[in-house]
């Protein structure tokens, strides 16, 4: 039998999903075969698999020692980072990431954003990896590897879960700046998008049809210079490679884009070697009073001197 003291970081959490979080292999009939037979309690007591955690809350767990995770294995060494943390508060930040950083591990040894995250945490005193918590902090967004700018990260799980469904009520605003080919239709434009996943790619069509999600993308263009246009791009939808593969679509590919890009334009441009495009402004409006995050309400955290407007001059 193994015990677990719930912290504040599981205020809330269902019970199912704390098992699964501290258990290794664990079968989800042999999961909820435990539940049946009280052989997973909580303050002594049988409880069902949606009972939300309170903390101080003494999970005891009567499995067998095979499905508790063995000691890992020395963890890979990672190379050298540094954090550059935008906005921070007890349950947030706003981090930046270069192009380049990966937002998580991909077991490459790689440096990622929310490594680099938890051990700001640590060293702060933050978050201490003890006592057999499932919970570690995490950031809330991602950005493709050749894209900068702001992410959202979180420090609690209230936090967590309450960023998780600020983005997907869209009481988050996401504001991009990029350089594309030529000049781009202005406005509030939608399109309708579909995943390829053979080809790695998604396409971008007029009109809706079977498996096309609908998109909407703000545009306006900032400045013209060279055969180029400087935007400012709102998204108001979130679909992978959104940005990307619509304003390809308008025909204004972005600079540097080598996926959705234009091959003949971007070798004009040596210096661009991945995308031009920045996540430079995150605006909160809308979120419940209920929320733990509901402070935000009314705040536009801003990446301070992004560099693209800078290279844009230098065109």
């Amino acid at each position: 039998m193994k015990e677990f003291t719930a912290s504040a970081n599981e205020e809330g959490v269902r019970l199912s999903r704390f098992v699964e979080k501290v258990t290794a292999e664990l079968p989800r009939s042999v999961l909820y075969k435990s539940f049946r037979n009280k052989r997973i309690k909580v303050n002594g007591k049988k409880q069902d698999p949606d009972y939300r955690l309170a903390t101080g809350d003494l999970v005891q767990l009567y499995l067998n020692d095979e499905f508790f995770a063995a000691p890992s294995a020395a963890p890979l060494k990672k190379k050298p980072g540094k954090l550059q943390i935008v906005y921070e508060d007890a349950a947030i930040a706003v981090l930046y990431k270069p192009v380049h950083m990966l937002c998580h591990s991909d077991r490459t040894g790689d440096t990622n954003l929310v490594d680099l995250f938890v051990d700001h945490l640590k060293e702060t005193g933050e978050y201490i990896p003890a006592g057999g918590s499932p919970f570690r902090p995490a950031i809330c967004n991602r950005l493709d590897r050749g894209t900068e700018g702001l992410v959202l990260a979180a420090k609690t799980y209230p936090a967590l879960r309450d960023a998780t469904a600020i983005i997907r009520e869209s009481w988050l605003h996401k504001q991009y700046l990029c350089i594309v080919k030529g000049r781009p239709t202005e406005g509030r434009l939608t399109a309708y998008w579909q995943h390829d996943e053979g080809k790695k790619k998604v396409f971008i069509y007029r009109k809706p049809a079977e498996k096309r999600k609908e998109i909407i993308t703000g545009v306006e263009v900032l400045e013209e210079r060279a055969g180029c246009s400087l935007c400012r791009v709102t998204l108001y939808t979130g679909r992978t490679h959104q940005i990307r593969a619509h304003l390809a679509f308008l025909g204004c590919p972005l600079l540097g884009d080598k996926k959705y890009g234009d091959v003949n334009f971007n070798a004009l441009y040596p210096a661009f070697t991945d995308q031009a495009l920045c996540a430079y402004r995150l605006s909160f409006e809308g979120i419940p009073r209920e929320s733990t995050l509901a402070y935000l309400n009314g705040q536009t955290i801003e990446l301070p001197s992004p560099s693209l407007p800078v290279k844009f001059k230098q065109l």
